[in-house]
């Protein structure tokens, strides 16, 4: 089922999605934050492994399970536009790029809930990138990541829209521009 009321905002890590979902959601656009911030969030608070430097697996299938909840929990019928801070791709991406077998059943849960076509993914920004205790990957990975999340989602059959680097103000107009 393809919600085209859903859109992705994408890329590796450090380049501004959250910032640009907050200012979506401050011109009153409903936004869905990032499920793998949460988890890490949690798995650190509560003492657990599901974390993507001790047990990736176990991260992995958090982060896969949480942002099927997410997606289904966005009624299918509902007539505002959700702009989602990654979706179940980026799970599988994560997957593929730590060596982690992606099973059939998350390529079936892949292939069959759709977001709109039209996937934001932006690029590497080496000026506002930085480390904190959930971001822990280089520069090096993060722009490998923005690359592997380009090819995944292209792999899938979305049309990837990269978002110019620019003001957090120009970025959202660009993606409104664009849906």
């Amino acid at each position: 089922m393809r919600k085209n009321n859903c859109y992705v905002i994408t890329g590796g890590p450090g380049v501004g999605k959250t910032s640009l979902l907050n200012e979506l959601s401050k011109v009153g656009y409903k936004t869905v934050p990032e499920d793998a911030r949460a988890i890490i969030k949690q798995e650190l608070d509560s003492g657990g492994d599901g974390l993507p430097w001790k047990n990736k697996l176990r991260y992995t299938q958090l982060m896969f399970d949480a942002s099927i909840a997410t997606y289904k929990s966005i009624p299918a019928n509902h007539d505002g536009i959700y702009f989602f801070d990654r979706g179940i791709l980026d799970s599988i991406c994560y997957a593929r790029i730590t060596g982690i077998n992606v099973t059939e059943e998350m390529n079936q849960f892949a292939e069959t809930l759709l977001y709109n076509q039209r996937v934001f993914i932006l690029p590497p920004w080496q000026a506002i990138y930085h480390n904190d205790p959930e971001r822990k990957q280089s520069w090096e990975e993060a722009k490998w990541t923005f690359d592997q999340m380009k090819a995944t989602y292209i792999q899938y059959g979305y049309e990837i829209i990269e978002v110019p680097i620019g003001t957090v103000e120009d970025r959202a107009d660009f993606v409104l521009s664009m849906i």
